[in-house]
């Protein structure tokens, strides 16, 4: 192409100039610069939580305070109940005896209901919910614990509770057993059954 005039020419250099200016400006970083935002990252449905395992329904209030006693709680216990729901079973074991309660659910609207029903009753010193996967959290501290699941969850966990927990932890279920595990005790509460079981000496 021929410029016919110097001011064509000037005009023709500095558009050329301005156009390579432009795709030398390099990409901003984020780790540079913290007012530039990083790009959101693609969504990984396998880093999503795990839908819960059961629909929730709450135990009669008359059934938890029998799993308490069924279970002999006493002071020195600590009680883990495992899928807790409103966090009532943790919550009364706590306003009854005194003692230091966790409950764990995978549901984090019902960690949130729990922890303001701890509040209300004032023993959120005493009571702790963690939002986190039942099969995968560290209970082996427990002394008591407390299940209200399905029977097919009841056996997934059961190699767990045996092998995990000390001897002379007592286990409390209402309404489902754990198959060939025999229990020590079963009770009946106006139709509602529980189920006690202790972990022998090893």
């Amino acid at each position: 192409m021929m410029l016919r005039t110097p001011a064509a020419a000037l005009v023709f250099a500095l558009a050329l100039g301005l156009g390579c200016a432009r795709q030398a400006v390099p990409t901003p970083d984020p780790a540079a610069d913290p007012g530039v935002a990083e790009p959101a990252p693609d969504f990984d449905a396998a880093e999503a939580p795990r839908a819960p395992d059961v629909i929730y329904v709450p135990t009669p209030q008359e059934v938890v305070d029998a799993m308490l006693e069924l279970a002999k709680v006493g002071p020195d216990d600590v009680l883990y109940d495992l899928g807790s729901g409103d966090g009532r079973i943790p919550v009364t074991a706590a306003q009854r005896f005194g003692i230091r309660a966790v409950g764990i659910d995978i549901d984090p609207q019902r960690i949130r209901e729990a922890n303001g029903n701890a509040e209300s009753a004032g023993v959120a010193d005493r009571v702790t919910f963690l939002n986190q996967d039942l099969f995968t959290t560290d209970f082996s501290e427990a002394t008591v614990v407390t299940l209200y699941l399905l029977p097919s969850l009841n056996l997934k966990l059961m190699p767990t509770l045996r092998s995990e927990l000390r001897p002379g932890t007592r286990i409390v279920s209402h309404a489902f057993d754990m198959g060939d595990w025999v229990p020590d005790e079963t009770v009946d509460v106006n139709g509602r059954r529980i189920f006690l079981w202790t972990i022998p000496p090893r």
